[in-house]
């Protein structure tokens, strides 16, 4: 089953990356009591991911939070140390803070999972944009195979 607008998010464990290493983070504790926008990519240093997707979100996490949002947080099925290359090599900075999903904990939680085994690839999360409230989700946009569309920044801030 995949999680939908007005569902809890799942509790699990995932881990931001930080220039320190790796930092265990529950779900619920990092969404909890505010307003969050996560996007999620099939995985850092991937050709869309890291030409549009992040950097979209990068140069408009001012406009964003000009909507009223905490924190944009990115979410991959990489783990942390990954995660901290990306956001080091796309400098990120304070922008957007990095999550690792490397064992699939969120995504198939969610249900946004999307299979590129076959591809070199494994399994991985889908490509998508969520807008959380205290961890609730009241905005969720899933792209379709292949596309880039409806989960850029310039999408979400439409829904804001």
């Amino acid at each position: 089953m995949t999680i939908a607008v007005g569902d809890t998010l799942p509790d699990v464990v995932l881990h931001r990356a930080t220039p320190d290493g790796p930092e265990a983070v529950q779900s619920k504790e990092l969404f909890a009591g505010r307003k969050v926008v996560l996007f999620a990519v099939p995985g850092a240093f991937t050709p869309t991911c890291s030409i549009k997707h992040l950097p979209g979100f990068i140069s408009k996490a001012d406009e964003i939070a000009a909507k009223g949002v905490d924190e944009i947080f990115c979410l991959a099925t990489n783990d942390a140390f990954v995660m901290q290359a990306w956001a080091n090599a796309e400098n990120v900075g304070e922008t957007v803070t990095m999550l690792a999903d490397g064992d699939l904990n969120f995504t198939n939680a969610t249900g946004l999972k999307l299979d590129l085994r076959g591809k070199g690839l494994g399994e991985r999360a889908n490509r998508y944009v969520m807008v959380i409230e205290d961890n609730k989700v009241t905005h969720l946009a899933v792209e379709e195979a292949g596309a880039f569309d409806v989960s850029s920044a310039e999408a979400v801030l439409g829904v804001l």
